[in-house]
């Protein structure tokens, strides 16, 4: 007669052991959260906590840029996107996502536009991690590093409706393309001199580096990046190699 009692009581014990072993292995209808912490929340790396700031607007740094390509090309970045080691990107650890940010290379004054979409990098003393596209045109594909101004540009910026393409559509803007630099103030006339055959608007705009005044010949204003490197394409083609298209920074 005791074995039906222990067999009643039994079951409930059953079930209920089915149960726990289903909650505490995971076992869940319910998708992952997609709101994760490298969106908009403080969110921790490495032991280290980093707090993302909800407004770029004046924001300046000036540091160490790195570049990552294709060992992550086609996985997921922080905001949801699929990294594109082509398109004009970068990964910082604070600025909001979407932010586009000027990275001008100090060792040889290349300048690139970028649009922040990933977190990163997480080693210390490097403020930036861009593209491979990025770092191409700014010359530090061979080097792997350079010491880099980045500067967050002004609301309003924004990319080509339909899609991810690096940022090279813009709304407005200033943009002029540079063509060469000099320390010898004549050669930098004799440049000019030549591409005012071909181009209405050419200007010498001189810059400080390292104690030395050098003189920058850049073609053409420009209300859209894209604008600009479809000049700095033909330049190329021309036999002008180091063309580069550029924010303007003379006022």
């Amino acid at each position: 007669m005791a074995k039906p009692a222990i067999r009643i009581y039994a079951l409930p014990a059953v079930l209920f052991a089915l149960a726990a072993i289903l909650v505490f292995s995971g076992c869940h209808t319910a998708p992952p959260k997609k709101d994760t912490p490298y969106k908009s929340k403080s969110y921790k790396i490495n032991g280290q906590w980093y707090h993302p700031i909800t407004d770029s607007q004046g924001f300046r740094q000036t540091g160490f840029a790195s570049w990552y390509g294709a060992k992550f090309h086609g996985r997921r970045t922080a905001n949801g996107e699929t990294y594109n080691m082509h398109a004009k990107t970068a990964a910082h650890k604070t600025l909001p996502m979407g932010t586009f940010v000027l990275v001008r290379n100090n060792d040889n004054s290349k300048e690139t536009v970028v649009r922040i979409n990933d977190r990163g990098p997480f080693v210390r003393g490097r403020i930036i991690d861009l593209s491979y596209r990025a770092a191409k045109d700014i010359g530090m594909i061979g080097p792997g590093t350079a010491t880099v101004e980045i500067i967050a540009m002004e609301k309003g910026y924004a990319e080509s409706p339909g899609g991810d393409d690096g940022g090279r559509d813009f709304f407005r803007g200033d943009f002029t393309v540079q063509v060469g630099a000099f320390a010898n103030h004549a050669f930098a006339v004799r440049l000019k001199n030549r591409l005012l055959k071909h181009y209405d608007h050419v200007a010498i705009t001189p810059f400080e580096k390292g104690g030395q005044t050098l003189y920058r010949v850049r073609v053409g204003r420009f209300s859209s990046l894209e604008t600009a490197e479809k000049t700095e394409d033909r330049l190329i083609e021309y036999g002008h190699k180091n063309a580069f298209a550029v924010a303007c920074d003379d006022g």
